[in-house]
């Protein structure tokens, strides 16, 4: 008898200390994820859209826990890029870290894997024109996949790109409305047809001395599509989304240096349209890094990507600011993670992409 009550009390503490140890491994695991890559830098993630494997970079900022939705912020690389290079040259990563938002890097497609990519914006460019790739049906596949395993504030979804990659940002804020708040071309030209069904924040950012594609409009000077091409000018992007958006017709002009601001107000729904113009400037990401060493000298009186960010953070989307989904808090296990980077492929990358930008 006297055995049989030792062996119960020997049985109780094992209990009480298994208990012990299972509550403090899940106190820590609800805490914060056990992925270092959630802090530590980009993951490369897949997915199959019509019957093509498409890729990204994922980045998630510096402490990200996963207990509240935060902001997305879509990236497009340039015709002939790829997401390395759009992390580099805008260092969003850096920004991300010190805002407190995600951030994706799609790849475009080409002939080879990672390297020449492009996106179909409508008249341009290259593999991805030729091959009438659906570069929208892609992004949104992509968007809703992030939002179905990531806790992503849908209120707060954006897109910005530079060149064919601020094409492509012109097109998707005309053909998913719906889910983006605001777009952010660099260098772009609104070439695609527009008819938006919800209003769109807009920024862009352009230099009066681009080559490539003109400040003016008309055919490049400088180009390395094949294709045949003639750009709308910025005046006529700017002026369609301020019509669109309903926005007051005469900006608020403001001139330092070489940089001419000019912001529209009081538009339909809290959006907003503003214009960056360089004078002198020319096809680069203002205040970031040259892509290759042949390329044209980025300006360094402004930053594109903080002050593009700090315009688009005030900019969410009014139609679903309240939706039950952006305050609802969520655990990010391994599991959720590895899903939303492509399950059988998933790649933790090491690289670090931090380049630090001139704020403003």
């Amino acid at each position: 008898m006297h055995n049989v009550g030792r062996n119960l009390g020997y049985l109780a503490v094992f209990l009480m200390i298994s208990f012990s140890v299972v509550w403090a491994l899940n106190t820590v695991a609800l805490r914060k994820p056990t992925l270092q890559t959630l802090t530590l830098g980009d993951n490369a993630g897949s997915l199959t859209f019509e019957d093509r494997e498409r890729t990204y970079l994922l980045h998630f900022p510096a402490g990200y826990d996963g207990g509240r939705p935060l902001p997305l912020m879509i990236v497009l690389h340039g015709g002939g890029g790829n997401a390395k290079h759009a992390a580099n040259m805008t260092g969003f990563n850096a920004e991300a870290d010190r805002e407190g938002f995600i951030v994706v890097y799609p790849q475009g497609t080409g002939r080879l894997r990672d390297t020449l990519l492009t996106w179909n914006s409508g008249n341009c460019c290259g593999y991805a024109l030729d091959n009438k790739v659906n570069d929208v049906g892609f992004i949104d596949a992509l968007i809703s996949k992030l939002e179905g395993e990531v806790k992503i504030d849908s209120s707060r979804i954006y897109v910005t790109g530079i060149s064919n990659g601020g094409m492509m940002a012109y097109r998707l804020g005309c053909e998913l409305p719906n889910k983006i708040a605001g777009i952010a071309p660099v260098a772009g030209a609104l070439n695609a047809d527009c008819n938006p069904s919800e209003p769109v924040s807009v920024i862009a950012f352009h230099g009066t001395a681009d080559k490539h594609v003109l400040y003016g409009g008309g055919e490049p000077i400088v180009k390395a599509d094949p294709h045949s091409r003639v750009d709308r000018s910025v005046s006529y992007a700017i002026s369609f989304w301020v019509k669109a958006d309903a926005c007051s017709a005469f900006p608020q002009r403001t001139e330092k240096g070489n940089v001419t601001v000019e912001e529209y107000s009081d538009c339909m729904d809290g959006t907003g349209v503003m214009l960056y113009t360089i004078k002198g400037g020319g096809h680069a990401w203002p205040g970031g890094e040259k892509p290759r060493g042949v390329a044209d000298e980025p300006t360094r009186e402004v930053s594109a990507t903080h002050l593009m960010w700090k315009f688009l953070e005030q900019h969410p989307k009014q139609s679903t600011l309240n939706h039950p989904a952006n305050n609802a808090p969520t655990l990010i296990t391994p599991q959720v993670l590895a899903r939303s980077l492509g399950e059988s492929d998933v790649d933790y990358v090491n690289h670090s992409f931090f380049v630090t930008t001139t704020k403003t």
